[in-house]
């Protein structure tokens, strides 16, 4: 069980705080939905999450233990938006193996498979790929790390319909193995995933359903 517990997040070059005691929980192998405005620090959340950053207040657990930024860097997984902007890698097998080069083929097969990338061919350039595939890319990257939690930030956000329709199944394949938050401008695209769902505006969060009913109240 993921928990947050009146997260704050005031940074010192901040005139008022970019979160306000943030509370929320999410069950294994549930797919949460936070969505809100630009600026509502929804990419902040995720990253606090993910231990990039540390909350003034308040604290994040999993299985009931509390979790310092060390640790959620272990737990949690983050796709950035836009993450093909952050390849590193020359190939596909290259960006899969990079801080992990002791890493064996069958471990890279498993990654691509779960993504559907397994018919590419390991030296194919990154940057080569569709906008669709190198948003799998990146969550084969971080499925290599074997996270318990997968956060991703707008994983839709500039695709055509036909890709955000294949990302979105992906996430639904994901979800069978992986707790998964996702932040998004769209909620509707996702809402029929979704087992929790929340608003998140000026900082505050609000939960608008559990278990996803039939009509989404928005």
């Amino acid at each position: 069980m993921l928990q947050l517990r009146e997260l704050t997040y005031h940074p010192p070059a901040s005139a008022s705080p970019i979160l306000r005691d943030v509370s929320l929980e999410l069950a294994p192998q549930q797919l949460g939905v936070i969505y809100g405005p630009s600026g509502s620090g929804k990419s902040t959340l995720l990253e606090l999450m993910a231990g990039f950053a540390k909350p003034t207040a308040g604290k994040i657990q999993w299985r009931d233990q509390a979790l310092d930024p060390e640790s959620l860097r272990q737990l949690a997984g983050l796709v950035f938006q836009f993450p093909e902007r952050h390849f590193c890698g020359h190939t596909i097998l290259e960006e899969l193996r990079l801080g992990h080069p002791e890493l064996e083929r069958s471990q890279i097969d498993q990654a691509l498979q779960a993504v559907g990338l397994d018919h590419l061919a390991l030296e194919a350039l990154p940057h080569s790929l569709s906008g669709g595939q190198q948003r799998r890319l990146a969550l084969a990257v971080q499925l290599i790390r074997k996270p318990y939690l997968l956060l991703l930030d707008e994983p839709t956000a500039g695709l055509d319909w036909s890709m955000r329709q294949q990302i979105i199944s992906l996430l639904q394949q994901l979800k069978r193995h992986w707790t998964l938050l996702v932040v998004s401008h769209d909620a509707d695209e996702l809402a029929h995933l979704a087992d929790r769902c929340w608003h998140l505006d000026h900082g505050r969060l609000r939960p608008v359903y559990q278990n996803a009913p039939a009509e989404v109240p928005w």
